[in-house]
């Protein structure tokens, strides 16, 4: 008769804690393909996590999605660039964007992704409604997203928009008009005139314009 080995006597939630401490996506991955006790494990260990950073590792839409799908609990998400080239596209901002824990995101970093466009972007913020906190600094957006993210973020604080070379004044305009709780906002590098940051002062005494 074969004898249980002591580590598959292991409870899910005991493996699932376990797995919570893991800082490795590829050392989820190997201990997912164990056996299924082990799998179910990394599934209710990504369940409890309220924060997820692929900063570091090298990603693409299919596996960033996938592991997102299954933090349930999520309440922020770090996908900035990698240097060894992160592949985030609009197709995977539009797959996280259906995931579970997206209207709960109270923080979204997605700093430097140069393969994302306005239209990624309006996909996953027009699906956000707890969100405070944004960076979308170093990518290509334009004033469509910011228009995007005055719909549709009212509890919004601070945005990073470092660099971003196609916003305008008038979506800067729109975006401190509708999110009245907006206390910080940089905007080093982008093409906006200074004078035109007198505009927002006027909407918003209090908000600190980086520059």
């Amino acid at each position: 008769m074969e004898v249980e080995a002591e580590i598959d006597r292991l409870p899910i939630d005991l493996l699932a804690h376990i797995f919570v401490m893991f800082t490795s996506f590829t050392d989820l991955a190997q201990a997912s393909g164990v056996c299924k006790k082990w799998k179910q494990g990394v599934m209710e260990s990504l369940a409890r996590r309220h924060n997820l950073s692929f900063a570091g590792w090298k990603m693409d839409d299919d596996s960033t999605a996938r592991l997102v799908y299954h933090a349930y609990n999520l309440t922020k998400l770090d996908i900035p660039m990698s240097r060894w080239g992160c592949q985030i596209t609009d197709a995977g901002l539009l797959r996280i964007s259906f995931a579970k824990c997206v209207s709960n995101l109270t923080s979204i970093s997605l700093w430097g992704l140069t393969g994302i466009t306005d239209e990624g972007v309006v996909q996953l913020i027009s699906r956000t409604r707890s969100l405070q906190h944004l960076n979308v600094g170093g990518t290509f957006i334009t004033d469509e997203s910011l228009f995007a993210i005055a719909r549709s973020c009212p509890k919004l604080e601070t945005i990073v928009l470092w660099s971003c070379h196609h916003v305008t004044e008038r979506g800067l305009l729109a975006l401190v008009d509708k999110c009245l709780k907006l206390k910080s906002m940089n905007v080093w590098g982008t093409r906006v005139p200074e004078h035109c940051f007198n505009n927002l002062l006027i909407l918003s005494p209090a908000l600190q314009i980086k520059l």
